[in-house]
Parts: structure tokens; C-alpha cells; sequence
């Protein structure tokens, strides 16, 4: 008879597992509440939507041209939908629509002086926010935490590759957060 995971495991071990999907469970709940995001739009650009974020954040996912066809991809969004949020950030001129280099008929979108300077903001702030969370932990804990918590994510992505292609950027800028 095969054992499973859970049954090869110490009771510690498996306790341990418990804890970590309840602790899982209420990070779920924080990041379906956008904690993080709402944070950074309310505090730095509130004329933005979260879903404006998210697209600037899915244009750093994108290897090569970014197209508002891409950015939709990446956000799994409806393209039209994708089209409204770009066209969106383009009337505030945190992006502008440029002529591809590879096929001049195709038109690419990219981040203005000023989208350069939110993100840089965005990223910035984020990073400050993720430190008052980690405030009082030592460089020890820290260093094992960034360790283990990229092992843990990388196996996720190695386990579900399909999010990988889409994810595996994010999940590197984000073990800084979101």
C-alpha cells in the first residue's frame, strides 16, 4: 500500500502543515482584499484603479513588445476590457501607444516619464510597507524567510507551470509584497 505525504509525515510535521494552511488561509483573505494595492493607489494615485496598477505591473511580466492584447493575457482579462484600462492609462499619460519596431503596423504600448515615476513610487512605498511588516525581525530571520518563501513559491510554479509563464516575474518582484 502507498503511503501518502501526509502519513510519511511526523505529527509535528503535520502539524506544522496545519498551521501553515490556516496562516495561508488568512493571507488569502488579505490579498483578496487587495490590501497592499488599495494602499499604494489611495496613498500615491488616486485617480488610479487597482486594475490600472495591475496593469502596469503586468507590463514588467511581458517578454518583449508589450501590445494591449499581452497585458490583457497576462491580467486574464477580456481584451476589450484590457483595451478600456489601457486606453485609460493613456488619457492620463501614465502610458502611450508607440509603433512596434518588428511591424510598424502594429501599435505597442509603453510607460511615459510619468509612468516611470509612479512605478518607481509604487515600488518604492511597497517595499516600505512590506519592512513595517517584517519590523523587529533579525537579519537571520529575514534571510531564511526570503529563502524559504521563493522556495515555497517556486514550487508552486514548477508544481502549476501554466502560472509560471504568467506569474513566475511577479512572484520575484512580489516576494517583495502583493
Amino acid at each position: 500500500m502507498t503511503q501518502t505525504i501526509s502519513e510519511t509525515r511526523s505529527a509535528k510535521a503535520a502539524a506544522d502543515i496545519d498551521h501553515i494552511s490556516e496562516v495561508m488561509g488568512r493571507m488569502r483573505l488579505m490579498i483578496g482584499r487587495r490590501v497592499i494595492s488599495r494602499t499604494l493607489v489611495d496613498s500615491l494615485a488616486p485617480s488610479l484603479e487597482i486594475s490600472h496598477l495591475d496593469a502596469l505591473r503586468a507590463m514588467s511580466r511581458i517578454d518583449g513588445e508589450v501590445t494591449v492584447g499581452a497585458i490583457a493575457d497576462v491580467m486574464r482579462l477580456d481584451p476589450s476590457r484590457g483595451s478600456r484600462i489601457v486606453a485609460e492609462l493613456v488619457a492620463q499619460g501614465i502610458l502611450r501607444r508607440a509603433a512596434s519596431q518588428a511591424d510598424g503596423r502594429r501599435s505597442i504600448v509603453v510607460r511615459t516619464e510619468l509612468g516611470d515615476e509612479l512605478m518607481g513610487k509604487f515600488e518604492e512605498t511597497k517595499r516600505r510597507l512590506l519592512a513595517e511588516m517584517l519590523d523587529g525581525w533579525g537579519e537571520d530571520d529575514l534571510a531564511a524567510f526570503a529563502v524559504l518563501f521563493d522556495k515555497f513559491v517556486s514550487k508552486f510554479e514548477e508544481t502549476y507551470p501554466s502560472e509560471k509563464s504568467q506569474g513566475a516575474a511577479a512572484m520575484r518582484s512580489l516576494a517583495t509584497a502583493s
